[in-house]
C-alpha cells in the first residue's frame, strides 16, 4: 500500500499539477454537486464498511511496531460505530451553507459602480496530518465543499485505512461531477515527499500541518507558501475571586481530565489569592483523585499537600498528560499578564461571577478562543457549529481558531459597471 516510487520529486509534482487542474475545474462545480458527493460518500462508507475495517486491521496490526501507545492505537482503531460517525460527519457538512460565492459586502459607488466582495476558495490545500483515519474524510469534505482541491499526506500508522477511505471518496467524486483529482492521498509515507511538496508554491496555495510540534516547525521552516498552524496548546483556566465552587470544579476537571492528550485540554491553572482558601484545596483534591500531578508556585505548594514546586518552564509546557501547573495571583490584571506571557494563544477560560471581570478577560486575553464559565474543551469546530474542522489555528492571519468551511476561503472583488471610465 505504501508505494515505492522511483522518481519521488516527479511523482509529487504530478500530484500537485493534478490538484491544480482539479482546483480550476471546481470553480464551475455547483453546491448541489458537492452535496451529492458528500451524501454519496457517506453511503459508500457504510456499504463498504467491511473493506475499511479490513484495511484498518492492517494498521492496528502494525501499530506496536511504530511504538504507538495504547491510547494512540485506540485513536487509530475503527469499528462500525466510528465508521458510522465518519459517514454522519460527511452528511453534516453537506447540510452546511456553501461559503463559495457568498457576497460578504456590497456597495454602489457615486459613479454607479457596484463593488462586491465575494468569497472564493483558496485553491490547492496540502494537508499533513496525524494518524487518525477519520481526518482523511473530514479534511476532504471541508476542502471540496469549499471548492478547494486537497492533497492529503497522512501518517504511516494509518496508511491502509486512509488509502481505502480516499479510494472510496474518489469513486463517488466522478458520479457526482466532482473532478477525480480534487482529493488525492499521497501514496508514499517517505518523509522526503513532504519537502518536495513544500517547495511547490507555484501549484499549492496553502499548507496545513496537523500533528506534533516537531512536524509543524519543520513545515513552517521549509514551506514556500502560507501555512495555517498551531505549535502548541498551552491552555489556561483562571479562577477568579468570585468564582462559584460547583461550576468551577466541573470546569477545571473537565478542561484538564476529559481528554488529556488533545490541544484544547487545560495545562495550567491560575487562581486568585482570595479563592485559594476555599477553592484551591477542593480543585486540587478533584484533580489528584484523577491522577493529576500539580506543579505550583510557593503559595500553591503551601495550600496543597503533595504539590510539586514548579520551574519557570512548567508554565510554558503543554504536558499532554496528567500534570498541570498552578500559579496564585493577587489580581485579575496579574492573571491576564501571566496568561498572555505563557500561553500559546490557543484557548483560555475564566470562572467568575463578575460580568466586568469576564468582559475584561475576554477583551485583553490574546488567544484564539476565550471561554467564560465554560470548559476549554469546547474550542472545537464541531462544538462551535462549523461541522468538521481541518485544524485549530493560533495564527492571526489568515485564520484563527477552528478552521471550517469559511476559513478555507478568501475573497475577491467583483465590480459591476455600465460603461464607467476613470477620469
Amino acid at each position: 500500500m505504501n508505494m515505492k516510487i522511483e522518481n519521488l520529486e516527479a511523482y509529487c509534482r504530478e500530484v500537485a499539477q493534478k490538484a491544480k487542474n482539479a482546483s480550476a475545474e471546481l470553480a464551475s462545480v455547483t453546491g448541489k454537486q458537492k452535496n451529492d458527493w458528500l451524501n454519496l460518500s457517506a453511503g459508500i462508507l457504510r456499504e463498504r464498511m467491511a473493506e475499511i475495517l479490513e484495511a484498518n486491521d492492517k494498521d492496528i496490526e502494525a501499530a506496536p511496531g511504530y511504538g504507538l501507545t495504547p491510547a494512540e492505537i485506540d485513536r487509530l482503531k475503527l469499528n462500525p460505530e466510528r465508521v458510522e460517525g465518519i459517514a454522519e460527519a460527511l452528511e453534516y457538512v453537506a447540510k452546511l451553507p456553501d461559503p463559495v460565492g457568498e457576497i460578504i459586502s456590497s456597495q454602489v459607488r457615486p459613479n454607479g459602480l457596484d463593488v462586491q466582495k465575494v468569497r472564493v476558495p483558496l485553491g490547492v490545500v496540502f494537508f499533513i496530518y496525524e494518524s487518525r483515519p477519520n481526518v482523511t474524510a473530514d479534511a476532504a469534505a471541508l476542502c471540496v465543499k469549499s471548492s478547494n482541491a486537497v492533497i492529503l499526506r497522512g501518517g504511516k500508522e494509518a496508511i491502509h485505512s486512509s488509502m481505502k477511505i480516499a479510494e472510496l471518496l474518489s469513486e463517488t467524486a466522478e458520479k457526482a461531477g466532482i473532478p477525480k483529482d480534487a482529493v488525492q492521498l499521497v501514496a508514499t509515507t517517505d518523509r522526503d515527499a513532504v519537502g518536495y511538496f513544500l517547495k511547490m508554491n507555484d501549484l499549492i496555495d496553502v499548507t496545513i500541518p496537523r500533528g506534533g510540534e516537531g512536524l509543524i516547525r519543520r513545515v513552517t521552516s521549509e514551506a514556500t507558501m502560507p501555512v495555517i498552524k498551531h505549535f502548541a496548546g498551552n491552555c489556561h483556566v483562571y479562577v477568579d475571586a468570585t468564582a462559584e465552587e460547583e461550576k468551577t470544579l466541573d470546569i477545571v476537571v473537565n478542561s484538564k481530565c476529559q481528554r488529556m492528550g488533545v490541544c484544547n485540554a487545560a495545562e495550567s491553572l491560575v487562581i486568585h489569592a482570595e479563592a485559594v482558601p476555599t477553592l484551591l484545596p477542593k480543585i486540587a483534591a478533584a484533580l489528584q483523585e484523577r491522577g493529576v500531578e500539580i506543579r505550583g508556585d510557593e503559595a500553591t505548594c503551601a495550600a496543597i499537600p503533595g504539590a510539586v514546586p514548579a520551574s519557570e518552564d512548567d508554565y510554558f509546557t503543554e504536558y499532554h498528560g496528567p500534570i498541570i501547573s498552578c500559579r496564585v495571583v493577587d489580581s485579575l490584571d496579574a492573571a491576564i499578564r501571566h496568561i498572555n506571557r505563557c500561553s500559546s494563544g490557543h484557548t483560555e477560560a475564566i470562572c467568575t461571577s463578575s460580568l466586568s471581570a469576564a468582559h475584561e478577560f475576554a477583551l485583553r486575553i490574546d488567544s484564539s478562543a476565550v471561554m467564560i464559565n465554560a470548559s476549554t474543551r469546547f474550542n472545537d469546530g464541531g462544538e462551535f457549529g462549523l461541522g468538521a474542522e481541518i485544524g485549530i489555528s493560533t495564527d492571526k492571519f489568515h485564520a484563527r481558531g477552528p478552521c471550517g468551511l469559511r476559513e478555507l476561503t478568501s475573497y475577491k472583488y467583483v465590480v459591476f459597471g455600465n460603461g464607467q471610465t476613470r477620469n
